[in-house]
């Protein structure tokens, strides 16, 4: 099972490819329609940082937008919206995006493949994922070894779901190998729904919609007790990365939209759910409960999101071990230097 499949983000060892570049300068073949260049503020320096499409994922950032904490730091920040973590970092290794903000996982497997980059903020503490079963399954489905002989949905190989989940397997002593992974994209709620694969990896407000329909859930890492139970504790998650290239000439822009998102961080945990519903763009939210969606963050926010930007560097140490135990890390290989602490501190 290999971790660089078509999705994922794999860069040369020693060099980034002329291939990688023409995806990065063709990011708009992978944007979300609608969400690209219309959430930026009016004034400041203009900016743009690559984005996956995750719910959970935007609100820090979202919030930093529609409370104009960019916009007091003198930047002009346009979200990108990309379809996933790999599309965005390919975006920022090909140099069509000046940042790029993804799972932890996603930046460790492009860096370790030689991708130049640094990564200097961290807004996620916890995996934005939860194990759940199809409705249907959840008396025959009971623990995480269950899945033997199962199949699991996961958005891609190699992303930070797939990762995951081959650490939880691991954890519980069940053989990997006896477990299907099913590539479904990020939306899974409909395939557990019917039962198309017995178990899988998702977000809210799917597990929401997932419990009222009777699955059962094995592991919800953005739960604090299950993250100490299952993952040992908190688990660097989201970030911004830069070009390294880049990092010096970027280094007050860098601290402008660091200081930018921690003011957001500080002001999600005061924010109502009907403020934080609406923060985030329209397209992004079309059909949703906008009231359980604020309801979904307020239940996590103090868990998830830090109350500060700063890399938690032995955070940052159990993903990329908990990436080398699913095989998806080779041993041997020095992440450290992907991270730089310099921009908010160690």
């Amino acid at each position: 099972m290999s971790c660089c499949d078509e999705s994922s983000a794999c860069v040369p060892d020693r060099q980034v490819s002329r291939r990688a570049i023409l995806r990065g300068a063709a990011v708009v073949s992978a944007l979300v329609p609608g969400l690209s260049g219309q959430h930026a503020a009016a004034q400041g320096k203009k900016v743009t940082l690559a984005f996956c499409s995750q719910l959970l994922c935007i609100i820090p950032y979202e919030v930093a937008r529609a409370g104009g904490h960019f916009q007091k730091q003198g930047l002009n920040v346009e979200l990108v919206y990309t379809r996933g973590g790999n599309a965005a970092m390919q975006a920022l290794v090909g140099g069509a995006v000046d940042y790029a903000a993804t799972a932890l996982d996603v930046a460790i497997q492009a860096y370790a493949k030689g991708a130049p980059i640094r990564r200097f903020a961290t807004t996620g503490r916890l995996p934005l994922f939860a194990l759940a079963t199809a409705p249907k399954l959840a008396a025959q489905i009971q623990s995480v070894k269950d899945l033997e002989g199962k199949t699991v949905g996961i958005s891609a190989l190699g992303n930070a779901d797939h990762a995951l989940m081959l650490f939880l397997l691991k954890q519980a002593n069940a053989d990997a190998g006896k477990v299907q992974f099913a590539t479904l994209g990020v939306n899974l709620l409909e395939a557990l729904r019917q039962a198309q694969v017995d178990a899988g990896l998702v977000q809210e407000p799917a597990l929401t919609l997932l419990r009222q329909s009777g699955a059962r859930v094995l592991v919800n890492a953005m739960d604090a007790a299950d993250a100490q139970k299952y993952l040992g504790g908190s688990y660097e998650f989201m970030g911004v990365a830069v070009r390294a290239g880049e990092f010096e000439q970027r280094r007050a822009e860098m601290k402008a939209l660091a200081q930018g998102l921690a003011d957001a961080l500080l002001a999600l945990r005061r924010l109502r759910p009907d403020e934080i519903a609406g923060a985030l763009p329209k397209e992004l939210t079309a059909g949703m409960d906008s009231s359980l969606l604020g309801d979904i963050v307020v239940r996590y926010r103090e868990s998830l999101y830090p109350e500060t930007v700063r890399i938690d560097l032995a955070s940052a140490q159990r993903v990329a071990e908990s990436l080398r135990m699913g095989g998806l890390l080779r041993p041997g290989i020095d992440v450290s230097k992907l991270h730089d602490t310099s921009i908010v501190g160690g």
